[in-house]
């Protein structure tokens, strides 16, 4: 069988959980959620990174410090993971779903100023498969409205826009270290601030609402409740596992890239004759192969190939149902605009096995049963 995701383990995972073990410090904010936190802060170009539970409680953090209030909206992506809705949600916000581009399958930049409103208060791209929006444009959005961006860069750690990290060019940025993503330690996420005024506050969210961090620094002689907040901090236990996967982090890039493009040079052949589409890295994106993804030509031809593969002991899976077609999201948003492909293009996507030293065999195994179920 050939799997569609093996976590990823480099090899000093035990090592340096077995040091968190032995320095008696296994509740957060410890050695190697320090030096996770600085790793990210020198490689990615940002202000600060904390790392949190999950992506999800990063994301709900940067609500928190967006100032997200009932009445207010939220411009997103309909075609996402439902936490990129539940954050702003839980804090009153409704959720304008704004079309995708068919080529990247993010948000369509060219839509996103015809759904703004004296309510908008954030703008949330989601960088689907670890390639970017198109972010200058977003930023110019912002910056005439006077609205926040907040990156949902879960996907996209270790890419970049125009020579910047995802997840470092917004206000705010959130990434995944879950274990269907690049690096991982099993559930996790950080939250980058990547302006200073969102530092002190993001550290007291972020600390059930107190300012703790202050009193470690010695900035304050006792530790207080001073705003809203919650449990952020994930265990050191995780932040052991995770570095171990930082400190690899440009290995594990090459190797999935390397992987990616085998892929598209072996299904090649297959988009040239009109079967399948394959996906479009635009100019200035530099991706981190998070995802291969394959788009057949109907909902109908994508569950049998899926069925033909899985005869074949490849697993497959498709991705998001589209947000808006949900219960919740009738409930807590609203479709602006024509649904031209959100709803049609998602149900022709189809994931591909790729993962972190996934064989060369394997690969070249899931391409020719392609083939075969196309020619």
């Amino acid at each position: 069988m050939i799997l569609f995701n093996v976590p990823a383990i480099t090899g000093n995972e035990h090592v340096y959980i077995q040091q968190a073990i032995m320095e008696r410090k296994f509740s957060g904010d410890g050695h190697f959620t320090k030096i996770s936190n600085e790793w990210m802060e020198r490689n990615f170009d940002t202000a600060k990174v904390l790392l949190t539970t999950s992506c999800t409680h990063a994301l709900e953090m940067a609500a928190m410090l967006a100032g997200i209030k009932e009445g207010d909206e939220v411009i997103m992506p309909s075609y996402t993971f439902v936490s990129t809705a539940n954050a702003f949600v839980l804090r009153g916000a409704k959720i304008v779903f704004v079309d995708i581009r068919p080529d990247t399958m993010n948000i369509d930049e060219s839509l996103i100023e015809a759904a703004i409103t004296p309510k908008t208060k954030a703008i949330v791209p989601v960088h689907y498969a670890g390639v970017s929006c198109e972010m200058d444009k977003i930023m110019e959005l912002a910056n005439k409205y006077n609205l926040i961006v907040i990156e949902d860069a879960a996907q996209g750690v270790m890419s970049q826009y125009k020579g910047r990290h995802l997840g470092a060019i917004g206000h705010l940025g959130c990434y995944s270290f879950h274990e269907t993503k690049n690096y991982n330690c099993g559930e996790g996420g950080a939250l980058l601030a990547n302006h200073e005024n969102y530092i002190e506050r993001a550290e007291i969210i972020r600390e059930k609402g107190t300012n703790r961090s202050r009193f470690f620094r010695g900035q304050v002689d006792k530790y207080t409740w001073v705003d809203i907040g919650s449990s952020y901090l994930p265990s050191e236990i995780n932040a052991a596992f995770l570095y171990a996967q930082l400190e690899k982090a440009e290995e594990i890039n090459n190797n999935r890239l390397e992987s990616w493009n085998r892929y598209y040079l072996g299904l090649g052949e297959l988009e040239s004759k009109g079967y399948i589409e394959l996906p479009t890295v635009p100019e200035g994106c530099t991706h981190n192969a998070h995802m291969f993804y394959i788009k057949c030509g109907s909902l109908d031809e994508r569950t049998r190939l899926m069925k033909y593969l899985k005869d074949e002991n490849i697993q497959s899976v498709f991705h998001y149902v589209p947000l808006h077609s949900s219960e919740a999201g009738m409930k807590f948003g609203y479709f602006h605009g024509e649904d031209r492909y959100t709803t049609v293009e998602s149900e022709k996507l189809l994931r591909l096995p790729l993962y972190y030293n996934i064989s060369r065999n394997d690969i070249d195994r899931v391409i020719e049963s392609i083939k075969k179920f196309y020619i």
